[in-house]
């Protein structure tokens, strides 16, 4: 059974931007990682200042092995800024996006960050497949 996992960052309109390259800049890494299956990136349209960052998982063991990975370490900096928690506290960790929490000697795009944690009971995709 897959899991999604949706960091849900608080980003100042100053910094919606800076955000949405940083992300663009890691474009590809998350995508060879074992059992990942999908990610989006969605902007907050009205009413809100939260973006969420969608990724969907074979498993919870591959979403744990992604975020203890050198390329997610490397790609996302090490502790500290907003982000996934990863079963910490939200703002410990990273952001799916270069710099969205620390990454680089950056300092963080979003104010807040806090990690959902969700398993596919039902999906339908074009022509009702799905599980």
């Amino acid at each position: 059974m897959s899991v999604v996992k949706i960091n849900v960052l608080t980003v100042p309109a100053e910094m919606r931007q800076e955000l949405e390259r940083r992300f663009s800049s890691r474009a590809g890494m998350v995508e060879s990682a074992d059992g990942f299956e999908w990610f989006e990136l969605l902007r907050p349209v009205e009413g809100t200042d939260r973006y969420m960052v969608y990724t969907r998982w074979r498993s919870e063991d591959d979403f744990r092995r992604w975020t203890e990975s050198r390329a997610f370490q490397g790609g996302h900096g090490e502790g500290g800024g907003a982000g996934h928690g990863h079963g910490q506290e939200a703002g410990q960790g990273h952001g799916h996006g270069e710099g969205a929490g620390h990454g680089h000697g950056q300092s963080p795009a979003a104010t807040a960050a806090e990690l959902w944690s969700f398993e596919v009971v039902q999906s339908a995709g074009p022509g009702g497949q799905g599980s």
